[in-house]
C-alpha cells in the first residue's frame, strides 16, 4: 500500500492510496473532527480524472460535517472514494486494501457503504480495520432509513409550501430508482402520492413501476415532468443552469448529495419560487441509523424517532430562511455552523 497526503485548505487530512496487487486506487478526505470522529461512506465510482474524484470526495466530506452537525450527532465529516476502472475486480481484495488505508487513520475516520458499495463490502473492510459501520448483522443497509428521512423532509416542505404535509394526490418525480429511490417510492405510494420515475437502468425503473404503480419517463424528461415535487435520488450536481428552467415542480426534496451544482443554483431555485429542502438535512436518515445504532448503541424506536425529527429540522430551516430572507441552503449552513464552528475554533 502506497499512501501520500495532500494539504487542502479547510480540510484536516486528504489521503491518496494505491495497491497495484489489489487493483486499488482510493482517496479519503477528512473535513472536520470538531464534533467527533469523521464518519462518511465509501463510494465506488468511475471518474474521468483523479481531479474529478478529488472534487467529489471533498464536497461529500464537507457535506458530512454539516449533515452530522445538523442532525445533532457527535461525529465529524469525512468521505472516501475507490476509483472504478473498466476491469472486474476481486471485491474482497479491493475492499480489504481500502480497509488497510482506513486503518492508518486510527479511528479519526469511520466508513460505511455508499453509492456502488454494500454491507457485504463493509465485511471485507472489517477484516482489516474496526473503523467501519453498516455491517450486515448490525445497522445494515441504510437505504430505507435515508428514504424515510427524505419522506419526512418532503412532508415538512409540503407543510411549509402548501399548508399541509398530506402528500396524497401530489405527483412526485423521482430521479434515480436505486435502493433509496425504491424505498422512497414505497413511502410515497403508501400515502397515496402519484409517482413519475426515471433511471438510466431500465431494470430498476421496471421494479418501481411494477411494485409502486409508477409512470416511467426517459432520464432526460424527468426534470420537465408534470409534477408537484422533484426528488433527486441519483448523483449530485443535477440542479444547474440547464435543468432548473425545465422544472415544473415547486418543491425539491431528494436523497442525492450535493444536488446544487453551485451554491448560486440555490438562489436560482428561490427566485423561481421553488422550495428547496437542503440535501444534507433531508438525507441524514442513513447516517443517523448507522451512527446511532452501531456507534451509540441506541435501540430501533429511539433511532426512528431521531430520523423522524428531520421533519422538525426542515421546518426550522424554512422558518430561518423566511425570517432572514435568505435561500434555504444558506439557512441550513448557518444552523450547522452554529454547532460545529465554535468547537472547531477552540
Amino acid at each position: 500500500m502506497k499512501i501520500r497526503e495532500k494539504s487542502v485548505p479547510g480540510y484536516e487530512r486528504v489521503l491518496f492510496g494505491s495497491d497495484d496487487a489489489a487493483g486499488y486506487r482510493g482517496i479519503i478526505a477528512i473535513h472536520s473532527t470538531a464534533l467527533g470522529p469523521a464518519v462518511g461512506g465509501t463510494r465506488y465510482w468511475s471518474y474521468k480524472t483523479e481531479d474529478d474524484a478529488l472534487t467529489d470526495v471533498l464536497r461529500l466530506a464537507r457535506g458530512m460535517t454539516y449533515k452530522n452537525a445538523l442532525a445533532g450527532l457527535p461525529f465529524g465529516g469525512g468521505k472516501s472514494i475507490i476509483l472504478r476502472d473498466g476491469n472486474a475486480p476481486d471485491r474482497e481484495q479491493l475492499f480489504r486494501a481500502h480497509g488497510r488505508m482506513v486503518n492508518t487513520l486510527a479511528g479519526k475516520y469511520i466508513t460505511a457503504e455508499d453509492v456502488g458499495t454494500s454491507p457485504a463490502d463493509m465485511e471485507y473492510i472489517l477484516k482489516e480495520t474496526p473503523y467501519v459501520g453498516g455491517l450486515q448483522d448490525h445497522a445494515g443497509d441504510p437505504s430505507p432509513h435515508t428514504a424515510r428521512g427524505v419522506f419526512r423532509a418532503m412532508q415538512a416542505a409540503a407543510r411549509h409550501k402548501w399548508g399541509s404535509d398530506d402528500l396524497a394526490g401530489k405527483t412526485v418525480a423521482i430521479q434515480g430508482c436505486g435502493h433509496v429511490g425504491y424505498f422512497l417510492a414505497g413511502e410515497l405510494a403508501r400515502v397515496g402520492a402519484k409517482l413519475i420515475v426515471a433511471d438510466v437502468d431500465a431494470a430498476k425503473v421496471k421494479r418501481v413501476v411494477d411494485d409502486h404503480h409508477a409512470t416511467a419517463v426517459a432520464p432526460d424528461e424527468i426534470y420537465s415532468a408534470e409534477a408537484d415535487i422533484f426528488a433527486p435520488c441519483a448523483l449530485g450536481g443535477v440542479l444547474n443552469d440547464q435543468t432548473i428552467p425545465q422544472l415544473k415542480a415547486k418543491l425539491v426534496a431528494g436523497a442525492a448529495n450535493n444536488q446544487l451544482l453551485e451554491p448560486r443554483h440555490g438562489d436560482l431555485l428561490q427566485q423561481g419560487g421553488v422550495l428547496y429542502a437542503p440535501d444534507y438535512a433531508a438525507n441524514a436518515g442513513g447516517v443517523i441509523n448507522g451512527c446511532c445504532r452501531e456507534m451509540l448503541g441506541w435501540d430501533v424506536p429511539k433511532t426512528l424517532a431521531k430520523t423522524d425529527a428531520i421533519y422538525d429540522t426542515l421546518l426550522t430551516i424554512f422558518a430561518m430562511a423566511d425570517r432572514e430572507k435568505i435561500p434555504t441552503y444558506q439557512a441550513a449552513d448557518r444552523l450547522a455552523e452554529e454547532r460545529w464552528r465554535p468547537i472547531h475554533a477552540e
